[in-house]
């Protein structure tokens, strides 16, 4: 995959904070899992139960916390960091809230500006708060689901972070090695929500693939999925398939399958 063309990137979904985001969905995710369950299995992370989603979301806060603190330049040769992890699972939901605010501690240190080493395409600070909220907040709606409840998504979260997950998507073989094969003769798909006039397309190349930002409203896909900006975000994170009710998609069926089959982190 070509990724020798990164630059920077300014995203073209609506403001959002995202280190005042990342307090707001930890705390929604620590009053769905409070008097829950832990043991309860988590279908959309299969073979998780909520005690691992739980501690699986903290570790990330504190970690992405710890490079904030050091400005990493380079990427990290170890991951290990004090978790302060409780022995007893029934601690699990406070020290998730306690995570929240070692991360606001990092933010309230740390320019967003700084360069820094990132595995995306955004090598600064802010990529790393960027990042860790929409870990938290898929994770969240992980937690919900698999308690039975109804996960409701701030729409301009949703447009961010579809955003965040395609332009970033490029850059994740280290940890997500399908997306190598993602590519093709100069084929297209469009991803437009319906709840607003957004819409982002991705070009496969034969060398790889990336946004085409010069022409994310082509309505010469060669194919398109429509849905609300929640849908769709759940939808690339692979949490629904594009072929459930809540979508509309037209076109290249096998490119359309191609993509979902290899694209999911």
């Amino acid at each position: 995959m070509n990724t020798s063309d990164r630059t920077d990137h300014a995203s073209v979904a609506p403001p959002v904070d995202h280190r005042t985001a990342v307090a707001a969905e930890t705390a929604r995710f620590v009053a769905a899992v409070r008097g829950a369950d832990l043991s309860t299995a988590v279908p959309s992370c299969p073979g998780w139960t909520l005690a691992d989603l739980v501690k699986h979301t903290g570790s990330v806060q504190r970690w992405f916390s710890a490079m904030l603190r050091a400005r990493i330049q380079e990427p990290p040769r170890k991951r290990e960091v004090d978790l302060r992890l409780p022995e007893r699972e029934d601690g699990y939901p406070d020290w998730l809230a306690e995570s929240a605010t070692v991360a606001a501690d990092a933010f309230a240190a740390t320019d967003p500006n700084l360069p820094m080493w990132a595995w995306g395409a955004d090598r600064h600070a802010r990529f790393w708060a960027r990042r860790m909220l929409f870990e938290t907040l898929l994770h969240r709606v992980d937690a919900e689901l698999a308690l039975g409840l109804r996960p409701a998504i701030d729409r301009p979260a949703a447009v961010d972070g579809i955003d965040e997950f395609l332009v970033n998507l490029p850059f994740a073989a280290l940890f997500a090695p399908k997306v190598a094969n993602l590519r093709g003769p100069d084929r297209t798909i469009s991803f437009r929500t319906t709840d607003g006039d957004e819409a982002w397309l991705v070009r496969l190349r034969p060398d790889g693939f990336g946004l085409d930002t010069a022409h994310p409203a082509a309505d010469t896909a060669d194919a398109t999925v429509r849905g609300t900006a929640a849908q769709l975000l759940l939808l690339v994170y692979g949490r629904l398939s594009y072929e459930a009710e809540a979508f509309a998609h037209d076109g290249d069926e096998q490119l359309l399958a191609n993509w979902f089959a290899n694209s999911a982190f």
